[in-house]
């Protein structure tokens, strides 16, 4: 695609902290592509004075940091800068050599197409030595973008993106490390930007140790695991969130849909049917059931299927294997237990009736222990259920 095809204006954005040996060659490469111009944030690099390793190539510019504050401090300084320059996209990839700046070709063909879009590049692990933890880190994330947006995204993890500048920098985020990347590709998500998937290569050495990531398994997964707690958390919230970008069902597809029952039960009964997702409606549903909200158990659990992206017809009907007497009264044990170090021998439905108000507290610590475990028994369960009618489908 020539420069006269193509209409907004590109940036490469490499942020880096103590990749002295390999930013130089990341910078050359990006300049050799269809872009504006390359911007380095030094994230208080200490291996070398990296505005002087550049300082002799053209259209490179470098802001440091003189102390390291995290990949999305770097990021929302290239925002920032690029923002004030009224720049369109800016197309970040790691200044460690994994990623291959050529594969900015396959981008500009998707974001010519509008002003909106947010294209994450999937890495190709099947011809690289990328380890369990990466792979496995991946689906993880692919999850969580998937409960919290009902996007699916081949790669949450890449850091090789195409950030629309204008609409990124109107989105408020709390995350200034690793997780900056998970927090502000769902908001992009909830204010209805385009997110799509862009296949790129990726390298990673034999010997891990050749590679110089500036990525903290312990601290960066924790703060990851936090930011998407906290991000289920506002799903969970009636609130409704700005849109930048209309998106939906139109008014006249709605209508549709209600007009033919049988139609939309058929598509209910599809949606989010992998194994995986079907699993965490059962854990939502069953979660739900289980806690002590009599009369709300059925408007809890289908608003939160809707909120969460899940199957509300799994979700709705697993509640049905928890129904009084039974589970309220394993759980009134359990709390008794709890409180008082005994089970509680007098239990029936009389008992439990005229004693309602001393007995509310017993049934929620019982139903707190229980739900989770609950949750997770029936998730796998109907994990191994979806994964064998899979099986006996393709058979």
């Amino acid at each position: 695609m020539s420069s006269k095809e193509f209409p907004w204006s590109i940036y490469c954005v490499v942020p880096v902290f103590n990749n002295a040996a390999t930013v130089r060659d990341v910078a050359e490469r990006c300049l050799a592509q269809q872009v504006d111009g390359v911007l380095v944030i030094d994230d208080g690099s200490t291996d070398a004075i990296i505005s002087d390793l550049l300082a002799d190539l053209k259209d490179v510019t470098v802001i440091r940091h003189e102390t390291n504050l995290g990949k999305g401090k770097a990021l929302m300084t290239a925002l920032n800068y690029l923002s004030e320059r009224n720049i369109d996209y800016m197309i970040t990839l790691d200044g460690d050599g994994q990623h291959y700046p050529e594969d900015i070709a396959g981008f500009l063909p998707i974001l010519a197409e509008n002003d909106h879009t947010l294209a994450i590049g999937t890495r190709d692990f099947e011809n690289s030595h990328a380890t369990g933890k990466s792979r496995f880190g991946r689906k993880f994330s692919n999850f969580w973008m998937y409960v919290e947006t009902g996007i699916k995204v081949g790669d949450a993890q890449s850091g090789f993106r195409a950030y629309p500048v204008k609409y990124i920098k109107q989105l408020r985020c709390l995350s200034s490390h690793y997780n900056f990347e998970t927090e502000i590709m769902v908001k992009a998500a909830w204010a209805g930007l385009s997110i799509v998937n862009v296949p790129i290569r990726v390298w990673y050495p034999e010997n891990p140790e050749e590679r110089v990531s500036s990525f903290r398994p312990f601290m960066d997964n924790f703060r990851i695991s936090l930011i998407n707690i906290h991000l289920v958390a506002l799903r969970l919230l009636p609130i409704p969130r700005r849109k930048l970008i209309k998106t939906g069902m139109s008014r006249e597809e709605m209508l549709k849909h209600l007009r033919n029952p049988l139609k939309l039960m058929r598509e209910l009964l599809k949606e989010h049917a992998t194994p995986g997702g079907l699993a965490a409606a059962a854990a939502v549903g069953t979660f739900l059931a289980v806690i002590p909200i009599p009369g709300f158990h059925s408007v809890a659990i289908l608003y939160a299927a809707a909120r969460l992206h899940l199957n509300k017809i799994v979700a709705f009907n697993v509640q049905h294997f928890f129904m009084p007497p039974f589970v309220p009264f394993l759980c009134l044990e359990t709390g008794h237990y709890l409180r008082y170090g005994k089970w509680f021998t007098d239990l029936t439905l009389e008992s439990v009736w005229h004693e309602l108000g001393y007995r509310i507290l017993e049934w929620w610590l019982g139903a707190l222990v229980l739900a989770p475990v609950l949750s997770v028994f029936m998730a796998l369960l109907v994990y191994g259920c979806a994964c064998f009618a899979r099986r006996l489908r393709r058979a």
